[in-house]
């Protein structure tokens, strides 16, 4: 059956099974996103927005969406921020298909490197460090992204999580019995405001990972459909694979847990709004809840072993 707005072949179909066309399929994306943006109040005029870039579909669609919705409505600014952990055959290339991207939209671009913020790429901390990689990609790049937007003066930090991301995350949560991470969680992140915190806004949020993949295709972004190395020693990966096996024998899943979810995060996030506060970090004076934060920790950790 053709699309149902017009008599072109389908590209994508919906678990309505309603068939969408190519021209159709991206105005939709495109109008969802604007639907999350103004449902969340996740933009306001003035906004000076840095999208953390790394190359893949969901960074780099988001960031060509709200690059051309800052054109049209300026409205708020736009920039890149790109992270380069030092993982070799992987970021390095992702890492091109950004600079390339960026600069075709003209899109400005800021580059921070483990190496020269930490003193080790991610690939040598993991021959020093026993921990996961994403356990300890993930400390860092936080640590950087937000040390980054800061830098750029920025006052939002989008992001490109998609509705699978905050699937994975919230059932994370559950499985660990995190409920004041999972506080910290939907459409722009955080419990507190902190003049040194850069809160993350997700205009993917009700998209889910296959739709990013089919418009990014669709819209020939210079990207590889590629995936981090380290990224099926996650525990993240095995939750993904459990949602991905719910959804094809029981398609909506995911759309009811987020769902469900955001009917109970306000509540969530007033109830730990009374437990929860930002210091900043003795040591490099980034926000945190504890007297050293989780970046400092960390590092201090695979430092005393390379003493050893």
């Amino acid at each position: 059956m053709p699309c149902k707005n017009c008599q072109e072949k389908p590209v994508f179909i919906q678990i309505s099974n309603v068939k969408l066309c190519k021209s159709h399929f991206i105005r939709y994306f495109e109008k969802k996103v604007l639907y999350t943006i103004k449902k969340f109040n996740l933009i306001q005029k003035n906004d000076k927005i840095v999208t953390a870039l790394s190359g893949g579909k969901d960074s780099t669609t988001i960031l060509y969406i709200l690059n051309e919705l800052s054109k049209k409505t300026r409205r708020f600014t736009i920039s890149a921020l790109l992270i380069d952990e030092g993982i070799r055959n992987y970021r390095d290339k992702t890492k091109e298909d950004a600079i390339s991207f960026c600069s075709q939209y003209a899109i400005p671009l800021e580059i921070i490197t483990y190496k020269k913020e930490l003193g080790f790429t991610l690939d040598e901390m993991l021959k020093i460090s026993k921990q996961k990689p994403c356990s300890i990609c993930g400390v860092f790049r936080r640590y950087l992204l937000n040390k980054g937007a800061r830098k750029l003066k920025a006052n939002k930090l989008a992001t490109g999580h998609n509705l699978d991301d905050e699937a994975q995350s919230i059932l994370m949560n559950q499985f660990r019995r995190n409920n004041e991470t999972s506080a910290r969680l939907g459409p722009i992140t955080g419990i507190l405001d902190n003049k040194n915190f850069i809160r993350r806004i997700k205009p993917l949020y009700l998209l889910t990972e296959k739709e990013t993949a089919i418009y990014a295709f669709l819209k020939n972004f210079p990207i590889q459909f590629t995936e981090c190395p380290n990224a099926k020693q996650g525990y993240r990966n095995d939750v993904r694979n459990i949602l991905n096996q719910m959804e094809a024998k029981y398609p909506g899943t995911k759309h009811s847990i987020v769902n469900t979810f955001l009917e109970n995060l306000s509540n969530l996030k007033e109830h730990y709004s009374h437990q929860s506060s930002l210091s900043s970090c003795k040591k490099c004076g980034e926000p945190t809840s504890k007297e050293v934060c989780q970046a400092c920790t960390l590092l201090e950790e695979i430092k005393s072993i390379l003493k050893k």
